[in-house]
């Protein structure tokens, strides 16, 4: 059982090309998966039937101990590695059939996509604002999040080389390589090249002579490539200085800033574009949040709609 999870999380990591944090995922939900199977007796891929991955679902949403289960998202993730594990065992000739192709996972309540207004994003980067290379470093990273609508891990894997032209300067669009290693090219606008060029040349320099060579971007205080729970940091001090209630992290500048293209009166196919979804139906619920503003601005200021 072990040699055939290993063989899958290989074959994610190599073959399909999914990031450090996909595969580490895969790994966990599999482990679990056959701690699960290793308690129902199954020690081989090819003795699993239909019932066991039901069994696995039911017992990870409501542990047989009376403890928390998963939340219902968790649940289809954990599903949908188990079922990538079970296609990969037919397709390598490890098992007969594919026993979870019939599995559904647990209906999920629609999550409209959290935003902040124009102006809760502007008061942010000001918090920003200063000649301290950190200061620099945190302006230079929140504006570009913000014009690019880039993952987290989409701006910290993010090379110097990546958003300089061939004359050596900030280019007006920068490579972003989103799920699969797959490449887009966003627009930055010129707030975020100029914060950019601001950071390039006053503060990266300094961060650089603190740590060893790095081609990463953004740095921290000691030299080393900036973390994603780094940015998750510099988000959190930000909006506690510009005096933000709300729960603030790196995708609410994503999700802001497919909000407010749509606002701006953008096509959903542009955005999904920009956004690197595979999927329109994805973005599309950004549109959802956009009509539900419309709906409670007509409530609010048409005098017959009470």
């Amino acid at each position: 059982m072990e040699r055939a999870v290993e063989r899958y999380v290989r074959h994610v990591a190599l073959e399909r090309g999914r990031s450090p944090h996909t595969v580490s995922a895969y790994r966990r939900d599999l482990a679990r998966y056959a701690e699960h199977l290793r308690a129902r007796g199954i020690d081989e891929p090819g003795s699993i039937g239909e019932a066991d991955v039901s069994a696995f679902v039911a017992a990870v949403r409501a542990p047989a101990d009376g403890s928390p289960g998963v939340a219902p998202s968790t649940a289809a993730r954990m599903l949908s590695s188990v079922r990538g594990w079970h296609r990969f065992l037919v397709e390598e000739g490890l098992a007969d059939r594919h026993v979870s192709a019939e599995q559904r996972p647990p209906k999920q309540p629609r999550r409209l996509p959290k935003a902040i207004s124009i102006d809760e994003v502007e008061r942010l980067l000001e918090a920003c604002a200063g000649d301290d290379p950190l200061r620099l470093r945190d302006r230079a990273l929140l504006e570009l999040l913000y014009a690019t609508g880039a993952r987290v891990s989409e701006a910290v894997d993010l090379a110097v080389d990546d958003v300089l032209g061939d004359d050596g300067a900030v280019a007006e669009a920068v490579r972003l390589f989103g799920k699969g290693r797959k490449q887009r090219l966003v627009p930055l606008g010129r707030y975020a090249r100029e914060a950019l060029e601001a950071y390039l040349v006053r503060a990266r320099p300094l961060l650089a002579r603190q740590g060893g060579s790095t081609p990463a971007l953004f740095l921290g205080a000691r030299g080393a490539a900036l973390s994603r729970q780094s940015v998750w940091l510099v988000i959190r001090d930000a909006a506690a200085r510009a005096s933000l209630t709300a729960e603030l992290s790196p995708h609410t500048l994503r999700h802001s800033f497919a909000t407010h293209l749509l606002e701006g009166g953008a096509d959903v196919r542009v955005v999904q574009e920009l956004l690197g979804h595979a999927s329109v139906a994805t973005t599309q619920l950004y549109t959802l949040v956009t009509a539900d503003a419309v709906r409670e601005a007509w409530a609010t200021a048409h005098p017959r709609a009470l």
